[in-house]
């Protein structure tokens, strides 16, 4: 069931505060954006384990590289649409070596709103995705992202958690593994797999779906890589009929990988369709009126599996 409302990223702040307390080797790095990123909370409790490097993302990656070298375990974090500034730090600095950076980058998505195209990114996950060795995270709410901080703190080796601004509803507290998705929706006419913010939409879509005769099952696939194959495989034979919805574009997201490993599996559907950004950049606009405009409401996504 889903309660009170909680930005994603504040979920972050706190998670990261909490984990500094019972583990000293954590340390957090900022680009001069704590107070949006939210990692203020984690400064507030260690300023001497947080570091503002300024307006200098590709300084921050370097310097958590040479942090985790050391047995550290630096937590780097600034908007998501940044990731491009720092790709070549990250891909060289930390995955080539498989150094035991984690990322976690706020504000993603189109649900940023009025910041525009420029800052509301919609290519993050396939960015992260091609890196070897990178595990993709994207969190659906303030209890998930609590539980993927942790696990992210616990495993050796670069992480990506992809975290989202705008105040999403906070379902009741579920398990938690990485790469192991979570049926959030039991349903056999049609498959909805999806992360993110996108979870609560997608469930409100399946309620519009279900008045319409239509029984969608919905699936939190939180870890985009590695995939949970195994479940997506199951519930594609179960459905037959397969969406993916998030707000990333179509092109190298949750979308891609789910495709891939129907493909690679042979496993037949109806009817497949990647619901999110078709190969368009973000625009300025209040956050609900840009998810309007690329079709993610709940009645647009039920519309669209309606329609297909």
């Amino acid at each position: 069931m889903m309660g009170e409302k909680k930005a994603i990223r504040i979920a972050y702040g706190e998670a990261l505060a909490a984990l500094g307390r019972e583990n000293a080797s954590v340390v957090v790095l900022d680009a001069d954006l704590a107070h949006a990123t939210m990692t203020a909370t984690f400064a507030d409790a260690f300023p001497d384990r947080h570091f503002n490097v300024g307006i200098a993302e590709a300084n921050m990656v370097d310097m958590a590289a040479g942090m985790s070298a050391m047995g550290l375990i630096p937590f780097c974090s600034t908007f998501a649409v940044f990731a491009g500034r720092c790709f070549d730090q990250i891909r060289n600095g930390v995955c080539y070596p498989s150094l035991n950076v984690k990322f976690g980058f706020t504000h993603a998505g189109i649900t940023l709103g009025e910041d525009g195209g420029s800052h509301q990114a919609i290519e993050d996950i396939a960015l992260m995705r091609a890196l070897p060795g990178m595990t993709v995270i994207s969190p659906c709410d303030a209890n998930e992202t609590a539980a993927a901080v942790r696990a992210a703190a616990r495993i050796r080796g670069p992480v990506y958690l992809r975290l989202a601004r705008l105040p999403s509803p906070v379902f009741d507290p579920m398990p938690f593994e990485i790469g192991k998705g979570h049926v959030m929706r039991q349903g056999r006419d049609a498959m909805i797999f999806t992360h993110g913010i996108m979870v609560a939409e997608s469930l409100e879509a399946a309620k519009l779906l279900a008045e319409q005769g239509t029984d969608a099952a919905v699936i939190n696939l939180h870890t985009i890589k590695p995939l949970d194959t195994a479940l997506v495989l199951d519930w594609a034979a179960r459905c037959k009929r397969v969406f993916t919805v998030e707000e990333h574009s179509v092109i190298g997201g949750l979308g891609d990988a789910v495709a891939s490993a129907l493909l690679e599996n042979g496993c037949a559907v109806s009817a497949f369709r990647k619901i999110g950004v078709q190969d368009r950049f973000g625009q300025s606009g209040k956050p609900l009126s840009v998810l309007a405009e690329y079709g993610l409401t709940a009645p647009q996504i039920a519309e669209t599996i309606v329609g297909t």
